[in-house]
């Protein structure tokens, strides 16, 4: 075997990717023995029904492989979702692809639109696979950032990111890290400037049943949005089962056959007792989805009334799992020069807190990044919650 110089390099867009934020923090918080309000997973199982339909599918003798783009049942299930919710027509059995999760279909989704050299508008903070797909494919991404606090989308700035070779937006809303949920001018400004240059979007809303006294509206359902839109849904975000990674993409039928034949050569077909329990999940009466979001609500305000009463400046959050925090006013527990990823560190030793630093979510190739948020995932029980705000009370008491 070739040794030292002799041995080729590996591909570079992969090797030079840091250990991602969500795992440092992690394994920082299991060896401080901190409270993980980090990564974005409740800590309870979802609906037990759906779990015992999972796990009595696997004794019904249909555990080879699904069909191609899902089982009929999670197709049409999803189809009647999409009409039920928001009025889409969709045809289950050419407009949906089941995918291993919502990052699977993400990545088949850029895979079937993206030629190398075709460029992408990612509007930061991002979540932190969109640009690695983005290079690996070849494509170009332009960066546009939203302003805090309010999250406002810079209209000049986003319109400056269109262009000739522009191919798609990748949106996301309810948006990650922000707890933005785009409004319907925000979204008709993105439909006229997709009209404009003939591109299409990607549309990240795992997080659609997540909203909090604001609609969700999905940018398809605005006028010519139909055939210029994949809306990508996740299993694990709507029924509290991130570790089933069950995802699905709508499109047209044009765009969803290439993407099933990007989830093809990616996967082929996911868990099909999974797909026959998701199926069950999103026929549940809509009481179930209301109740889903009114329970998020309860523990995003025990969360944002703790944090300002300890003297976080707490941003907006009017969906997703996590609220933004600004610790400048923190005074004397943020030491000078401390940006974000470092307060994020020590915190987790000295408070037995783990978060996640928003600057994570940002490019270095974009300029420097705000260094003062973090970002708590409130999907936790409200007693957690409590426990994690008494830690950083005491800790900010102590001085």
């Amino acid at each position: 075997m070739p040794t030292g110089d002799a041995v080729k390099p590996l591909n570079h867009q992969i090797a030079s990717q840091p250990t991602t934020i969500f795992t440092v923090m992690s394994a920082l918080a299991a060896q401080h023995g901190a409270i993980n309000l980090g990564q974005g997973f409740p800590d309870t199982e979802g609906p037990a029904h759906l779990t015992e339909t999972a796990a009595a599918a696997l004794h019904d003798g249909r555990n080879q492989y699904a069909p191609l783009t899902g089982l009929p049942e999670l197709r049409e299930a999803v189809a009647r979702s999409n009409a039920r919710f928001y009025g889409l027509d969709v045809d289950p059995a050419t407009e949906v692809v089941v995918t291993s999760g919502a990052t699977e279909a993400l990545a088949v989704s850029l895979a079937a639109l993206l030629n190398p050299g075709d460029e992408v508008v990612v509007i930061e903070p991002a979540y932190d696979t969109y640009l690695p797909v983005i290079r690996l494919l070849g494509a170009i991404p332009k960066l546009v950032r939203l302003t805090p606090p309010e999250w406002s989308v810079p209209r000049d700035a986003l319109a400056a990111a269109f262009g000739p070779k522009t191919k798609a937006i990748l949106l996301n809303s309810p948006m990650n890290p922000t707890g933005k949920v785009f409004t319907s001018e925000e979204l008709g400004f993105v439909a006229g400037l997709l009209q404009q240059h003939d591109a299409y979007a990607i549309c990240d809303e795992v997080y659609e049943h997540l909203t909090f006294g604001v609609p969700h509206v999905p940018l398809m359902t605005l006028p010519g949005m139909r055939d210029r839109c994949l809306r990508i849904g996740s299993a694990g975000k709507s029924f509290s089962l991130t570790g089933w990674k069950v995802g699905y993409v709508t499109a047209p039928a044009r765009l969803a056959a290439v993407v099933a034949k990007a989830h093809q050569n990616l996967v082929f077909a996911t868990a099909p007792n999974l797909q026959r329990a998701v199926a069950v999940g999103l026929d549940q009466d809509t009481a179930y989805f209301t109740t889903l979001a009114q329970d998020m609500t309860l523990r995003r305000d025990i969360l944002a009334a703790g944090l300002r009463e300890i003297g976080f400046g707490v941003l907006p959050c009017d969906g997703t799992y996590f609220l933004t925090a600004d610790i400048r006013t923190l005074g004397s527990v943020v030491r000078n020069g401390e940006d974000d990823q470092a307060w994020c560190r020590r915190m987790t030793a000295e408070a037995g807190v783990a978060l996640i630093p928003v600057s994570a979510f940002y490019d270095p190739s974009g300029g420097e990044a705000p260094g003062y948020l973090v970002r708590f995932a409130f999907c936790k029980q409200p007693l957690v919650l409590e426990q994690a705000l008494t830690r950083f009370r005491d800790r900010v008491e102590r001085g």
